[in-house]
């Protein structure tokens, strides 16, 4: 009997936990035995691990080999494990003797070749924080495992390589050498896209939209843009992206993590640096969403957008329970997700960006006249948006119907390159105000700061007082106004808002018509 161990790394949501990998070869009669909660996905790495390692010039030993993924009482997903078994099989039958404290991740193909597979980036990251920095990877991941710094990373094209590397024998060499150059690949993930070319300057008119634009990519608010159809509202929404800053390197590694582990199998050759812009359908699910699925929870819409923006348009025709799912990561830029499997968590901190007619027909206006659905049709279209969802909405927006003048005039506002440059400048004075407590932004904030540290004086708050009591505005909407203040005076480079400040982020606040001065 021969016993040998390599280290895998399993994955709940981002969180990885260092899996160690037992193999034992004995007597009796051959098998393959797999133990540690596999699912479908690992249970048929058997097959596959018996042609690769075949096809590599070493076959497995024709004999009882056990196969034990501690700790066994974590589910064990994925195809990721392939390597760390084949190199723990191989090492209990003294083919090989691979070094002590490496972390292998790839796949096998039946040829024997490594293929990438999806969430590298924070397998990597956990591997290196439980104190393992040596790790082994497919060459297509060798980009995304090199972004975590402090892991040395060794990328191979076939297994083979891997052997010969571990003391294979000779014979190994054999066909190590067919696959010694193998062409490198530089896939294009996420962060090797380029953001759009969408600028303010193609938006005509609309002053007060380009302002709440404005407003919320300095401070990170949540945006609610209606109107009729063709008014703009998804030109509008498309443009927020462009004024955002480049994420910091901590931002980064999170949202690339979460693309790592949502995109498939897709490697990533550098890291997200724009925010993110996640637009799904309105006939989109709640798993896909905010995240879900068997086994354990892949991350939705929701976190793929965390860090940038998360734009539904055609909001109502979302279902109220989507909808309503998002309530939750609106507070606390987190989505926790519970199933029978286990429970993960994925970061999402999006701006929430929402497009909504007034109606099916969408020509409930005025005295809505030309309007042709029924009272009932026009309640529940509305109430897709229910009341606790809309309290979350920093601001809400009415975006008017264009003159045939107004359309027929060339577009004067300023390019997104000139506002980008105002949003950083304002983010920096908050991040400066805010760096004490481990803020970023004006919309993460809590109450309790607004009511002391950064309580305003009674004459500033006076409007808001008199504003609170008309709108009817909860305790979160109150919180909500200062938050929209301070992010007003930033623009306006103010120490801290003014009265003037405050009664601009009251008519943002609510669902007026009126221009923002």
């Amino acid at each position: 009997m021969s016993l040998a161990r390599t280290l895998g790394i399993g994955l709940t949501g981002l969180a990885g936990q260092l899996i160690e990998i037992e193999a034992d070869v004995g007597n009796g009669i051959p098998a393959f035995i797999l133990l540690g909660l596999p699912d479908a996905a690992l249970n048929e790495s058997r097959e596959r691990i018996r042609s690769a390692a075949r096809n590599s010039g070493i076959p497995l030993p024709n004999r009882r080999l056990t196969l034990n993924l501690s700790p066994a009482t974590l589910h064990k997903r994925g195809s990721g494990f392939d390597l760390a078994l084949v190199v723990a099989a191989l090492a209990a039958d003294r083919s090989i003797s691979p070094p002590a404290h490496v972390v292998y991740l790839a796949e096998l193909g039946l040829d024997g070749s490594l293929r990438p597979v999806p969430g590298v980036l924070p397998a990597v990251l956990a591997a290196v924080r439980a104190g393992v920095r040596d790790v082994v990877v497919a060459e297509a991941n060798r980009a995304e495992a090199e972004l975590v710094a402090g892991a040395r990373v060794r990328a191979y094209a076939h297994l083979s390589q891997v052997l010969g590397d571990c003391g294979a024998d000779p014979l190994v060499l054999r066909y190590r050498a067919r696959h010694d150059s193998p062409a490198r690949r530089d896939p294009a993930g996420p962060g090797g896209q380029t953001p759009g070319s969408l600028d303010l300057t193609d938006i005509v008119g609309q002053a007060q939209g380009r302002y709440a634009l404005e407003v919320a990519a300095a401070g990170g608010h949540h945006l609610l843009f209606s109107g009729p159809p063709g008014a703009g509202k998804t030109m509008l929404a498309q443009r927020l992206p462009g004024l955002l800053p480049d994420l910091d390197d901590a931002q980064a590694i999170e949202t690339t993590a979460v693309h790592s582990l949502a995109g498939g199998g897709n490697p990533i050759s550098a890291l997200v640096r724009r925010p993110p812009f996640e637009a799904p359908h309105h006939s989109a699910s709640m798993v896909a969403l905010i995240g879900g699925g068997s086994g354990i929870p892949r991350p939705g819409a929701a976190s793929r957008a965390h860090r940038g923006v998360l734009f539904l348009d055609e909001a109502p025709e979302f279902s109220a329970s989507a909808l309503d799912a998002l309530r939750q990561p609106l507070e606390s830029g987190v989505l926790t997700l519970h199933r029978a499997a286990g429970t993960a968590s994925y970061p999402a901190r999006f701006q929430l960006l929402l497009a909504a007619n007034p109606c099916p027909c969408g020509r409930n206006l005025g005295k809505g006249t030309e309007c042709t659905c029924t009272p009932m049709a026009r309640r529940r279209y509305l109430a897709r948006l229910s009341g606790p969802l809309l309290d979350r909405i920093d601001m809400q927006l009415f975006v008017p119907q264009l003159s045939s003048r107004e359309l027929a005039s060339r577009g004067s506002g300023e390019s997104s390159a000139v506002v980008a440059a105002r949003v950083a400048e304002a983010r920096v004075q908050a991040r400066d105000r805010l760096k004490r407590w481990g803020i970023c932004t004006n919309s993460e904030v809590p109450g309790s700061l607004l009511r002391n540290d950064l309580r305003l004086v009674s004459a500033t708050l006076a409007g808001l007082n008199r504003a609170g009591e008309a709108l009817r505005l909860s305790a979160r909407g109150h919180d909500r106004v200062l938050r929209i203040a301070w992010t007003i005076a930033d623009l306006n480079s103010h120490a801290c808002p003014t009265a003037e400040d405050v009664d601009v982020a009251i008519q943002l606040r609510q669902h007026g018509k009126g221009d923002v001065g």
